[in-house]
């Protein structure tokens, strides 16, 4: 059965770093998905962050954290990663890792993430 697990997440001081990872497992062909990162705050509406492709690697990102963010992926390990730098308070969230195909989609349960002084 897929699973997705994210890791990564914690407090962080604004302007610090972090590195959210998600290991997927029980996957046939997790190359063949399309990996993103959403995010949801409270009293928000959830948000796509960024997204990788399956097969290119073509990536895209949300205008509120492009140039600060990068998504990327090792399907030799089935893992993606999203390196965030020069985090904002408004980037707390819980952020959950999604792999989606023409067939199915599947969501971790996601980590939190607090950027505060």
């Amino acid at each position: 059965q897929e699973h997705l697990a994210e890791s990564g997440g914690g407090l962080v001081q604004p302007g610090g770093s972090l590195r959210l990872s998600c290991a997927a497992s029980g996957f046939t062909s997790f190359s063949m998905y399309v990996v993103s990162w959403y995010r949801e705050a409270p009293e928000k509406e959830r948000e796509l962050v960024a997204a990788i492709s399956s097969a290119s690697g073509t990536t895209n990102y949300a205008d509120s954290v492009k140039g600060r963010f990068t998504i990327s992926r090792d399907n030799a390990k089935n893992m993606v990663y999203l390196q965030m730098n020069n985090l904002k308070p408004e980037d707390t969230a819980v952020y959950y890792c999604t792999a989606i195909s023409s067939d199915d989609a599947h969501w971790g349960a996601g980590t939190q993430v607090t950027v505060s002084s």
